[in-house]
């Protein structure tokens, strides 16, 4: 099969790579109808986050089952499924908590020695803890389908943010980046009931899908500039609940900063550089939370689904560009070159 690998920064190919089999009773094969670049993608591209010659890459992905292996019980082939970032056995304490993330036997698409979501077909292990259906005339529905995608991490990321934010009715939230996390985390503030969402971020286009996504304000400003345009939204006191959805120093610094005395961070973005932007003294004297990590999307998705099939929420517009399994490397250079905000792949 065909399948993207990563050699060397900004070094992605596509490649012919082993069909994948069957080699726990556990596991099934499944054919992949769309994937996707993510931005924590980037980092490996970028040469940020170490990656070994030839490993795979990709994991956002959902598809039809084309095997099961002896002891599958709830999937066969032919299944429409959706997979989480990460695998999980879907027995064990932390899977049991909803923490599916920490499960030891777990494991994140593309790792050495496993199969990238960025290919025709991918071996899941642990089908029955990992796996989630769709219903199957959703396979036939383009712009569903696309929708339904986004549940694999960037949906499920948002979700997870805007609960470590402690969104909640008639709160105000403020959202600290633009990219599809970002959105995603208006998304849900705004299906948890917030009742004003401030949207950081200087790019238009992506601004313009935050208020379509139920942003009610938007800062283009950054740094100082931008912590002084939400103290003015918010009558000098900063917003309840602030989504972190970076992971730079300044970031997580804007968000400390625009945090109301008593409210709390939900943050998504993957750390990266050498410090974080936390002054734990500031946030005590404030009594300011921060919650978040990996998000559990595996957790999330069945409460979330539901709201994506009936058309209440609707994360397809941070798809922007289209490739096929060929064009993933151009997918790459359009998300890392900012004119692409997060590339659809459809193998």
């Amino acid at each position: 099969m065909r399948a993207t690998t990563i050699h060397a920064p900004f070094d992605l190919r596509v490649e012919d790579v082993p069909d994948p089999v069957i080699q726990q009773p556990t596991d099934v094969v499944l054919r992949v109808l769309r994937a996707c670049v993510c931005g924590s993608d980037l980092w490996a591209y970028r040469g940020e986050a170490a990656r070994q010659p030839g490993q795979r890459i990709g994991h956002e992905f959902l598809g039809v089952v084309e095997e099961a292996g002896a002891d599958v019980t709830g999937f066969r082939p032919g299944d429409l499924v959706v997979a989480p970032f990460v695998w999980s056995d879907g027995t064990c304490a932390y899977c049991a908590e909803g923490l599916q993330t920490s499960c030891p036997r777990g494991g994140f698409w593309g790792s050495v020695g496993s199969d990238g979501g960025q290919g025709e077909a991918v071996r899941v292990p642990f089908a029955d803890g990992t796996l989630v259906a769709l219903p199957a005339d959703a396979a036939s529905d383009d712009r569903l389908l696309t929708a339904l995608l986004a549940l694999s991490d960037v949906l499920g990321t948002g979700h997870h943010a805007a609960l470590g934010a402690g969104v909640r009715p008639g709160s105000t939230v403020a959202v600290v980046g633009d990219g599809a996390v970002g959105l995603c985390g208006v998304l849900a503030a705004r299906r948890l009931g917030a009742e004003r969402i401030i949207a950081l971020g200087r790019h238009a286009a992506r601004t313009d899908i935050a208020r379509a996504f139920g942003a009610t304000d938007v800062v283009a400003e950054r740094g100082e500039a931008a912590e002084a345009a939400v103290r003015e939204l918010t009558g000098g006191q900063g917003a309840h609940a602030v989504i972190e959805a970076v992971g730079t120093e300044q970031s997580m610094r804007t968000a400390v900063a625009i945090t109301r005395d008593g409210g709390s961070i939900g943050y998504v973005g993957v750390p990266h550089g050498s410090g974080t932007g936390l002054d734990l003294s500031v946030m005590f004297d404030r009594n300011i939370a921060l919650r978040g990590g990996v998000a559990p999307v595996r957790a999330y998705i069945p409460e979330l689904l539901p709201d994506v099939l009936d058309g209440r929420v609707d994360p397809s517009p941070v798809f922007d560009l289209t490739v096929g399994l060929e064009g993933v490397p151009d997918g790459y250079r359009a998300m890392d070159e900012r004119t692409a905000l997060k590339v659809l792949v459809k193998p």
